[in-house]
């Protein structure tokens, strides 16, 4: 059985989205949650849109790094040429219930 793969598309970044995904995906399902340069597009340059799309993309790249921490995908990249990278979440294999419920993908805010 093959993997799905999936993306969230170009300015269609959000954490939401990252963690729906990640609640439905069965393991080494893939998700590409950004293509460009992670590092220049979470800048907050420009006009007022560019910013909210930057700030968005940033949110989305904190909450992946967490859920890699968390042990609950992969994050890996692929160079597409100079500054041009696909950055992919592979969810990884685990013992509990899938869908994974949502609670369980958000952190306690107040512990």
């Amino acid at each position: 059985m093959s993997a799905a793969r999936q993306s969230l598309g170009p300015g269609r970044q959000s954490e939401v989205e990252l963690l729906a995904w990640l609640g439905q995906a069965q393991p080494d399902d893939i998700l590409e949650y950004h293509q460009g340069s992670l590092a220049l597009d979470r800048c907050v340059v420009g006009t007022a849109e560019q910013i909210a799309r930057a700030r968005a993309l940033h949110q989305v790249a904190e909450r992946a790094f967490e859920l890699a921490e968390r042990g609950f995908i992969h994050l890996i990249q692929r160079r597409l040429g100079p500054d041009e990278f696909s950055y992919l979440a592979i969810a990884r294999p685990r013992s509990g219930p899938v869908p994974i419920p949502f609670q369980t993908l958000i952190l306690e805010e107040a512990a």
